[in-house]
């Protein structure tokens, strides 16, 4: 029986990037690639007439760049989009402006436009075009448009015991910085507990991150530092490439940041956090996973569970998730107590936090 092709359109400035890219995606058998373009004009014309069902578009390119081209790809012929994106400070904001106009996730090019080393990222550049055709566009496009702003509501209700201690911990992957957005920026100020992040992301694009999400939350956000000590009302995402561990001393939870092997092949992740947040003995634990490819996130569920059995866990639900990965491992651990759709998750956290406080 034949494999139905993934038809991919290669659009990049430089020939050399499109033709190890091209060389990258056509060695896999499932993988068709139905043309490159040069610039975003060029791009346009193409998907009328070849009609791929993902396209990988470089940021920076003359003529018509990657964001005005994806913006007018979202509205007018959308699909799943994969950008190519500098190492730069630069690179790494117009990756995020890309993740908000639609595009499903991006690869970090190893060292400038051009790279002999992109080699390097060839099992990451075909495992997210595979990847990409699970994504629902459909919620992505829906997404684009929208503007995201703080909830009106900034305090918590008061009356939580202050013998209680609480902690949130939150896992995500592909469609992660746009989940993130809609429930961190929707948490209260005053919210009783620190939250710690795990966003799969390479070194470099976690402080963007953070730093975007910091301007549009009533709650602090930062890319965590080894060593930090956590305070309640902030937001503690773990910087890419590094593992992220929260340890309970006797002035209070202190974050570890440290490099060690990846594991499900991530570093962040989700797994490493969660394990640590198990191990915590005074502490009540809330856990969220969200959108994204994998299964990061189910075993560090099941130690929290084991070990803490009063465990809060929510799940995102499967028709607001863009990729239904994670959440769909953490459910089949039959653990989940609720099955939330993005918009609510913000509420659930919260509305939580006043059940156990009370």
């Amino acid at each position: 029986m034949s494999v139905e092709k993934i038809k991919v359109l290669v659009v990049d400035d430089s020939a050399f990037m499109r033709k190890m890219i091209t060389n990258i995606l056509a060695s896999h058998f499932r993988i068709n690639v139905v043309g490159t373009a040069r610039n975003g004009i060029d791009a346009l014309k193409k998907i009328d007439d070849l009609k791929p069902d993902v396209i990988t578009l470089d940021i920076e390119m003359p003529e018509m760049d990657g964001l005005t081209t994806l913006a007018k790809i979202m509205k007018d012929k959308p699909r799943p989009v994969i950008m190519l994106s500098s190492l730069t400070q630069e690179g790494a904001d117009k990756t995020l402006e890309s993740m908000e106009l639609g595009a499903v996730d991006f690869i970090a090019k190893p060292s400038g436009s051009i790279s002999l080393n992109i080699k390097e990222k060839e099992a990451e550049i075909i495992s997210k075009v595979l990847q990409a055709t699970k994504a629902k566009v459909d919620l992505i496009k829906g997404s684009a448009d929208r503007e995201y702003v703080k909830s009106v509501h900034g305090k918590i209700a008061t009356g939580l015991k202050k013998d209680k201690h609480y902690i949130i911990g939150i896992g995500t992957s592909t469609g992660g910085p746009r989940a993130l957005q809609q429930v961190v920026t929707r948490l209260p100020e005053n919210i009783p507990a620190p939250i710690v992040i795990v966003q799969h992301m390479p070194a470099g694009f976690t402080e963007s991150l953070a730093k975007r999400l910091d301007q549009l939350s009533h709650v602090s956000v930062c890319e965590v530092k080894d060593g930090e000590w956590l305070k309640n009302g902030t937001a503690y995402i773990a910087p890419g490439g590094y593992q992220f561990k929260v340890i309970e001393t006797t002035k209070g939870l202190q974050a570890k940041v440290l490099k060690e092997e990846n594991r499900n092949g991530h570093q962040p992740s989700v797994d490493v956090l969660f394990e640590s947040l198990a191990e915590l003995p005074r502490h009540q634990l809330l856990a969220v996973i969200m959108t994204g490819m994998g299964a990061d996130g189910a075993n560090g569920l099941i130690e929290m569970k084991k070990k803490k059995q009063n465990t809060i866990i929510v799940s995102e639900a499967e028709e607001t998730c863009i990729v239904y990965g994670m959440p769909k491992a953490a459910e089949k651990t039959n653990l989940v107590d609720f099955v939330v759709k993005l918009p609510d998750i913000a509420d659930a956290i919260v509305n939580q936090l006043k059940i156990r406080g009370e």
